[in-house]
């Protein structure tokens, strides 16, 4: 059945200058154009008046193709700008391009609807021309919403994506900077743990020594003397030498207690001989009895259950890094240390009835013991968690995987 809803390309219809749609050069190129595309498209007179539209036209803008047969189609779809203002029909792209003979595309325009609503759209308008004359125009209509949005959000998604990307370079720059303050404080911690071992080697062992050359030049100097003396005075002479000799026994006790200990802070040879658990427990009883503090102290170790050296050296520097910061800061009467181990982890906690501190404390990029426990930790696939607040005292909570 013919469409009724619109005229017939054949219909006459007043276009300016005595034309018609019956023109041949309209008939020609309109019936070939009008329903053969799923493009909206239409055609207007000079006076800016629709004398087609196509059906795929009509239905974007919301009517049927009769309702806008003879409408001014800037008055009609193009009336106003997208922020609301009035659109003049002189400001018109497509107006004045075909008024002058010339073709436009506008890719960025707003076109509204029958019933109030608008879309974004694209156009394109060529003029009409017969014989050096322009008749009109033909207009095309792309409804470019569904690319509109995609490319809104794909904007969107790349304003995100880097919002994203500054935040992680960020933070990988803290991390770096933070990295590289660590490193900067374990090259000087360890400096000055040289210079305190050679300060207590050359204070305590140094004067040891010298004191004891001191001794065997008298003994030997004595010893000379020894076969010029009379019997009386020999044997005072050899009281002297017993005393001088327990004096230098007790130095050489002295030498080697000192020895042990710096031996014993460089690395505990109870780690070696009796292994991590021992050495746990030997680090937190002679803490506390330097200390003064008092002691709960739980362990429960599974059977057959210990870790290689490099992670045993790990999880012991970590549990006196512990202590140290209860000595140092905690200002605590008490600790109680709690140390589990089974087949899957291991479990060490230190929690102290000290002053206690704000959790922005223990994140401080100068907390560089914190940051040692943790990176220690966290190479072993361990981790280290701290609860904290200010008059409830401290915990730290190492735990680490067991591994083979």
């Amino acid at each position: 059945m013919p469409d009724t809803s619109r005229p017939p390309l054949t219909e006459a219809f007043p276009l300016g200058d005595g034309q018609s749609l019956a023109h041949p050069l309209w008939r020609d190129r309109l019936a070939l154009l009008l329903e053969s595309t799923g493009e909206g498209m239409f055609g207007i007179n000079l006076a800016g008046r629709c004398i087609f539209i196509n059906a795929a036209g009509a239905r974007m803008l919301g009517y049927e193709p009769a309702e806008v047969i003879g409408r001014n189609m800037h008055e009609l779809i193009h009336h106003t700008r997208n922020d609301g203002t009035p659109y003049p029909e002189k400001d018109c792209p497509i107006f004045n391009a075909f008024r002058q003979g010339l073709s436009c595309r506008i890719d960025n325009e707003v076109l509204w609807r029958r019933d109030g609503s608008s879309f974004d759209a694209e156009y394109t308008s060529h003029p009409v021309v017969d014989n050096g004359m322009v008749l009109g125009a033909m207009a095309t209509l792309v409804d470019i919403t569904p690319r509109k949005q995609a490319a809104d959000a794909l904007h969107r998604a790349k304003e995100e994506l880097e919002v994203r990307v500054d935040e992680r370079t960020r933070e990988l720059s803290d991390a770096l900077t933070q990295t590289r303050k660590l490193s900067a404080w374990l090259d000087s911690a360890r400096e000055d743990e040289r210079t305190r071992i050679a300060r207590e080697v050359h204070d305590e062992l140094g004067s040891l020594l010298v004191a004891l050359k001191m001794d065997v030049n008298w003994l030997d100097k004595r010893l000379g003397e020894q076969a010029e003396r009379a019997a009386p005075e020999a044997d005072a002479m050899r009281e002297r030498l017993r005393c001088k000799c327990q004096s230098m026994g007790r130095l050489i006790e002295n030498a080697v207690e000192n020895v042990g200990r710096i031996i014993t802070d460089l690395r505990p040879s109870i780690l070696d001989h009796q292994g991590l658990w021992a050495a746990l427990e030997w680090q937190a009883h002679e803490f506390v009895q330097s200390a003064e503090l008092k002691l709960d102290w739980s362990m429960d170790i599974a059977p057959g259950v210990d870790l290689p050296e490099p992670a045993a050296m790990a999880v012991f520097r970590i549990f006196q890094e512990m202590l140290s910061n209860v000595g140092r800061h905690a200002q605590a009467g008490a600790v109680d240390i709690r140390i589990a181990a089974d087949g899957e982890r291991v479990t060490l906690s230190v929690r102290d009835d000290g002053r206690g501190a704000t959790p922005d404390e223990f994140e401080s990029p100068t907390a560089y013991g914190v940051m040692g426990m943790r990176e220690r930790a966290r190479h072993f696939g361990g981790y280290v968690a701290i609860d904290s607040q200010p008059g409830q005292g401290s915990t730290f909570r190492l735990v680490m995987p067991v591994q083979g």
